[in-house]
């Protein structure tokens, strides 16, 4: 009965450590959000800032339209793309068993890149040109995932088929990306770079909208499987002895990852490292219960991707660096400090 109780108090303090964690990390989001629209050639306070905010996109303020027409929106953008692309990748990694697992290790970075070359150096689509660039990474996004999933279902679907189909489609479209911008011509071809580099240049009202509606209806999709995960983890025999339908949760999972992607980088280019780096970060804080690693995965990703674009804004301003050359230089380090660990328990 001592022994009991005594678990059940050390789990309670545990999960009041997590959620502890989680909320500190949500207030410091919010305070370095406040410092990101600071940042620009016209200086602005951070009380001003919040007073703005508060006051609503009609407020009587000298800051009023610089804030909310032209800041805000990409912050938002670095939130919301960051929560996505982390969250994608810890699904990703619970789903296949795999640390290396994310959407740009399993093709879906390299299927956008194809579809916004096609829009951009052939003019190729199926939308409307004035979404050219954005459906078509979007639709090369999904039907990456679709192929995923065909080859691995041809095999039978588990962690192994599904990261080797995934490596195979990343190679044809990068194969195919790389033909598109041999035949191109050489303004198309820079176009085309510069969007893999990956920006929040472009953000709006309106891709923040889109963003935040599919990151609003997957996140409840990923909590309710987030039991599931944890009992993947100790294999797909004992998850299937305990209820668990493995393909069911393995489809569900990578479509609600593919769908978070594809919503991101259709609008703000590939940005890699996100969701690798992440998931790994918050595993090493809080451990590696979905319960709290999903949605600590999703403040950790804001405050990375957040904090990339705001050091590329500043580093060498007036010039702004892409957010994804950033991330690349934040996410190597670290994973050498990974290589270098003597412990592996993170994972």
């Amino acid at each position: 009965m001592m022994k009991e109780r005594s678990i059940r108090e050390g789990y309670t303090r545990r999960t009041a450590q997590r959620l502890t964690v989680i909320a500190l990390l949500s207030c410091f989001l919010f305070l370095i959000a406040g410092v990101a629209v600071t940042l620009g050639s016209y200086d602005i306070g951070l009380s001003d800032v919040y007073r703005t905010i508060i006051g609503g996109p009609a407020a009587n303020s000298e800051f009023t339209k610089i804030v909310w027409e032209y800041r805000l929106p990409r912050v938002l953008m670095a939130v919301l793309a960051g929560a996505s692309l982390g969250l994608a990748g810890a699904v990703m990694q619970g789903i296949l068993r795999n640390p290396l697992a994310s959407p740009f290790t399993l093709g879906i970075a390299s299927a956008a890149s194809f579809g916004a070359s096609l829009a951009i150096v052939l003019g190729a689509g199926f939308v409307g040109s004035g979404s050219l660039v954005v459906g078509n990474a979007f639709l090369f996004t999904m039907i990456a995932s679709a192929a995923v999933y065909g080859l691995a279902q041809y095999r039978g679907i588990s962690p192994e088929t599904m990261i080797m189909a995934g490596i195979a489609i990343m190679y044809l479209f990068s194969a195919l990306t790389s033909f598109i911008q041999y035949v191109g011509a050489s303004e198309d071809v820079h176009a085309v770079v510069f969007w893999m580099l990956g920006s929040l240049g472009s953000s709006t009202w309106h891709t923040v909208k889109i963003s935040a509606i599919v990151l609003i209806v997957t996140f409840p999709v990923f909590m309710y499987l987030a039991r599931s995960l944890n009992t993947l983890s100790a294999g797909d025999e004992t998850a299937k002895s305990l209820g668990v339908h493995v393909e069911m949760v393995r489809i569900a999972g990578m479509a609600g990852a593919s769908l978070l992607t594809a919503a991101v980088i259709c609008y703000t280019g590939t940005i890699g490292f996100i969701g690798l780096v992440a998931p790994h970060i918050t595993r090493m804080v809080i451990g590696g219960d979905h319960r709290f690693l999903l949605p600590g995965t999703a403040v950790v990703g804001s405050l990375l991707l957040l904090g990339a674009d705001s050091i590329g804004r500043t580093i060498m301003a007036p010039q702004i660096i892409p957010v994804g050359i950033m991330t690349s230089f934040l996410g190597v380090p670290f994973f050498i400090y990974l290589f270098l660990r003597r412990r592996n328990d993170y994972w």
